[in-house]
Formats: C-alpha cells, sequence, structure tokens
C-alpha cells in the first residue's frame, strides 16, 4: 500500500479534484449497470422494479454528472464537490446492500446453509456454534455484541481518520478498497446464499445467547437493518474490518494495534454469536487478501498511468 500511494502522490492542494473518471465511479457504475440487468431480467418478479432501475439510472447520472465537473478550486462550490466525490460511495453501499435482500430471494429460488454446515461439521467434527456454548458467559455476549455491531463504524472511523489527515490520494485509495470489498462481498451473497447457523442451526442450540443489557437491542437494531438478509458467505465482517485494520497504517501504528485486537474480537465473534459458520470466515478473509494484493496492483496502474 505504501509503494502504491508513494507512486500516485499527494494533491498540491486538497480543494482540486484530479479530472476526469476515477476508479471508484468505473467500479460503482459497473455494478449499478449489472445489477440493473438483473433487475430487467427478472422484472416480473422483483417488488418495485421500475423504481429500482429508475434509481440506478439516477445514480449513473450523478456519477457521471461529479466526473464530469470542473469547478473552480479554493470556492466553497469546490468543497462540496470534492466531498461529494470522495464520500458518495459510503452512502451508495449500504443502499445497494439493502437491494440485494430484494434480489437474492427472487433469483436463487434456494439456499445453501446445509451445504455449509455440513462442510464445517466435516472440518471441526462438531458445529462450532454448537462446541462453543460451554464458554457462554453474558458478559463476553455483551462485549462480542457490541464489538459486531461497531463493524461498519470503525469501517467509516478510518476513512473519517485518512480524511482529516487531508491527504485525499489515500482516502481514494482507501476508498476503492472499501467499494470493492463490499460490492465484492454482496456478489457472494447472490452466488451462496446462506442465512447463517442462528437460523438453520436453531434446534441444535441448548439455550439462547444472552447478555447484560445491550445485547438485546443491538441485535434487534441489526435484525431490523439487515431484514431477512443472505449475507452469511463470504463474512463483510471479517473481509471489510480486514480491510479497515490493513489500512489504519495510513494513519498511525497506534491504530493499526488497536484495529488488529478489534480484528481478531471480531473473528471470535462472528461464530461465537452464532451469525456465521467458520467457513463464511475463511471466505472473508480470503477475500480480504485477494482484494488488498489485487486492487494495489490496478490502483497504481490506472492512477499512473
Amino acid at each position: 500500500m505504501a509503494g502504491v500511494l508513494k507512486r500516485v502522490g499527494n494533491l498540491p492542494d486538497q480543494t482540486t479534484l484530479p479530472s476526469g473518471w476515477w476508479l471508484v465511479d468505473s467500479i460503482m457504475t459497473l455494478y449499478l449497470a449489472a445489477t440493473g440487468l438483473l433487475v430487467a431480467l427478472y422484472f416480473r418478479r422483483v417488488p418495485d422494479a421500475w423504481a429500482l432501475l429508475v434509481a440506478h439510472l439516477a445514480g449513473a447520472i450523478l456519477i457521471a454528472w461529479a466526473a464530469s465537473a470542473h469547478p473552480a478550486p479554493r470556492t466553497w462550490v469546490s468543497r462540496i464537490a470534492s466531498a461529494f466525490r470522495h464520500w458518495y460511495p459510503l452512502v451508495c453501499i449500504p443502499l445497494c446492500y439493502k437491494e440485494m435482500a430484494i434480489l437474492i430471494p427472487v433469483i436463487r429460488a434456494k439456499d445453501m446453509d446445509a451445504s455449509l454446515a455440513h462442510f464445517d461439521y466435516r472440518l471441526w467434527g462438531a458445529h462450532a456454534t454448537v462446541w462453543l456454548e460451554r464458554f457462554y458467559q453474558p458478559w463476553l455476549t455483551e462485549l462480542l455484541q457490541i464489538v459486531y455491531s461497531l463493524f461498519v463504524p470503525v469501517v467509516v472511523f478510518v476513512a473519517i481518520a485518512i480524511w482529516l489527515r487531508c491527504d485525499r490520494e489515500q482516502f481514494r485509495y482507501y476508498a476503492v478498497l472499501v467499494t470493492v470489498g463490499f460490492l465484492a462481498s454482496y456478489v457472494g451473497y447472490l452466488l451462496v446464499p446462506v442465512r447463517g447457523p442462528r437460523f438453520f442451526l436453531a434446534h441444535l442450540h441448548h439455550s439462547d445467547l444472552r447478555g447484560l443489557w445491550l445485547f438485546g437491542p443491538l441485535q434487534e437494531t441489526l435484525d431490523h437493518l439487515e431484514s431477512a438478509h443472505y449475507d452469511c458467505f463470504p463474512s463483510g465482517h471479517t473481509e471489510m474490518t480486514a480491510i479497515a485494520c490493513w489500512s489504519s497504517r495510513m494513519v498511525s501504528k497506534k491504530l493499526f494495534a488497536a484495529l488488529a485486537v478489534y480484528l481478531i474480537l471480531i473473528v471470535f465473534a462472528t461464530v461465537y454469536l452464532r451469525y456465521h459458520y467458520t467457513i463464511d470466515v475463511f471466505a472473508g478473509a480470503v477475500l480480504a487478501a485477494l482484494v488488498l494484493a489485487v486492487m494495489s496492483k490496478i490502483y497504481a496502474a490506472v492512477v499512473t498511468r
């Protein structure tokens, strides 16, 4: 990462935007086109299909407008344009996530929980979430639910930390990593629809998870935000926390060390709290490594050409 950013260099004026399309613009537009095509192909079965297609078109037009705009530097207009161009992917990503909750039940008629649960059982000789019941403690459940729930704020916190350092090139690179990481996980959800052991293995768990004060409200909030989503494979929590942790080196070694501890906790939390199979976690780690390795080369090639 450091090598990529050294080759790219820093902008002399943080209010001046590189002209034309950025890599993140191309990625978001391609994703909107691909998912828009899916909506069109399954038009009769997709709820509010027209609204989704209009939203896709509006998003693509807005990205194209932002890419073609050249506001004068050092003005309030340029600052607003700069903020929008840098931050819009973090607004689009949750909308894309909600759309997948609509598309997956329509496109994929059958989930794959049985296959992943069987794989885990063959690997460990037991269901990991059932075996971990021997370690259940209300205080530990409370702690891990808090850790699990802070996943998105942590990813955004790293973005804010980079932004406040006034290094826009590093921020653009992190935005690409975050965008590709999230969108790649959504593709995984579509290819391998899984709800997770919390639902599929419920009949094998001997007791309900119980925390202290915040466990129940936090879990209910997540359930409301995620709805009935097939969002387990790969583990986006593992993937995106790993990407955020690795990227935090752009800010400081102390932040990297703190997020390394957080990454260990969230990996354990995904299985302990029955949200994921262990194969989900492994897939998330592998996807994170692929995103970091591949995008570092692509970003350097595209930005420095």
